[in-house]
């Protein structure tokens, strides 16, 4: 049956996926009448993807129906279950719903367990960041899916240049793939065009970490400057501090397995811990809580309407102690 099942935080390889099948399935002439682009935040637009999706394409090739911020995995009204429900099998072989949206499905929900037993289902998360071995996974990919050769230097550069913002590493590997031509893109390539790793979430977690408030603000000062959404950087902080919270708890009760460890914490390479190892010794968990607490009033200010620049300088100038 051709259902599609797309989610995940990183939107420019989900889009690109989207792109790919609509490419695939659709023929040109008739990509007019055979494409429907719906929003799924409206109930009234989700329901009609589902009748439109009973609609047998015009012409020759099949027919996409694309439904942004898909509502069937997270929060689906009792109506618009029984709904999808009765569409499931009555969707014609030429006919495809795409159902996309951000978050992970809750597997809890009765429309998922509908879903999954016959739709295709890819998933498109973006690693941490501080995930090294999952940033270069993800620039890796992404260089594979542009078709652009990347000397392995040249990988962990851009991961350490780019961090998990896939959006500009896509922007960056265009620009690299022009410059480079048929030749593998290396160290030097990457400098010319990317710049150095100057500012990122990262580096501030570990300011914050290291007591250096100021520090931290400075970096928070250059990402903003680099257009970074200021509530994308207090998540990815969020992130980092509960990934080392996790491993202050876990071997302060005993723990001492890296894969364990990690499993539990949600770290791509268990190597990681070798390095959180160190960067957290003499670090309380009280700490780490007390940080986590103050990006979350960092958070709340934003949320309020506050400058970034006064949300931070408020939120973490008071955590210096």
């Amino acid at each position: 049956m051709p259902i599609h099942l797309y989610w995940g935080d990183d939107a420019t390889a989900r889009e690109r996926a989207v792109q790919e099948l609509i490419d695939q399935i659709i023929e040109p002439a008739w990509v007019s009448l055979n494409l429907s682009r719906l929003d799924g935040s409206s109930a009234d637009q989700a329901a009609q993807a589902l009748n439109e999706a009973r609609t047998a394409p015009f012409g020759g090739g099949g027919r996409v129906v694309l439904l942004q911020r898909s509502p069937f995995c997270e929060r689906c009204p009792a109506e618009l279950a029984e709904q999808l429900e009765s569409a499931l099998p009555l969707i014609p072989e030429q006919s495809h719903l795409v159902l996309v949206s951000a978050g992970k499905p809750d597997a809890r929900l009765r429309t998922t367990k509908a879903l999954r037993k016959v739709a295709e289902e890819k998933k498109f998360p973006l690693p941490a960041i501080w995930d090294g071995a999952g940033l270069i996974e993800l620039v890796q990919r992404s260089a594979a899916a542009a078709q652009l050769q990347l000397e392995p230097a040249a990988a962990e550069l851009l991961a350490d240049t780019i961090g998990n913002d896939s959006s500009r590493l896509a922007g960056e590997l265009e620009k690299l793939a022009l410059y480079c031509g048929e030749k593998a893109v290396d160290v030097e390539a990457v400098k010319a065009l990317a710049g150095p790793a100057q500012h990122n979430a990262l580096a501030v977690g570990e300011a914050l970490l290291a007591g250096d408030v100021g520090g931290a603000l400075t970096q928070i000062d250059g990402l903003m400057a680099a257009n970074e959404p200021p509530l994308r950087l207090v998540a990815s902080l969020v992130s980092q501090l509960r990934g080392w919270l996790w491993l202050t708890l876990l071997e302060q009760s005993g723990e001492q397995d890296p894969m364990v460890i990690a499993k539990a914490a949600g770290i791509g390479n268990p190597k990681r811990i070798y390095v959180m190892r160190k960067q957290l010794r003499g670090v309380r968990p009280q700490r780490l809580l007390k940080l986590l607490g103050r990006l979350l009033d960092v958070e709340a200010a934003l949320k309020l309407g506050s400058p970034a620049d006064v949300a931070f300088r408020d939120g973490l100038l008071g955590q210096s102690g």
